[in-house]
């Protein structure tokens, strides 16, 4: 995976998995554990989304 260094010298996965529109718990769930499985490690979530709980589970099963 390829990283980009932040300016406080954090690095931060290229692509990222995005959450967007996945309101059913189980697809969400899935989803997410199926491409943490993959190796993806930057989530893009956000509050407006209404899912972060199922986030949450998934990121926590995993």
């Amino acid at each position: 995976m390829k990283y980009v260094t932040l300016s406080d010298g954090n690095k931060m996965p290229i692509a990222g998995f995005g959450v967007y529109q996945l309101t059913d718990k189980e697809v969400c769930k899935k989803a997410l554990l199926d491409a943490l499985k993959t190796g993806y490690r930057l989530i893009d979530t956000a509050e407006a989304y209404a899912n972060e709980e199922f986030v949450g589970e998934a990121i926590k099963e995993s």
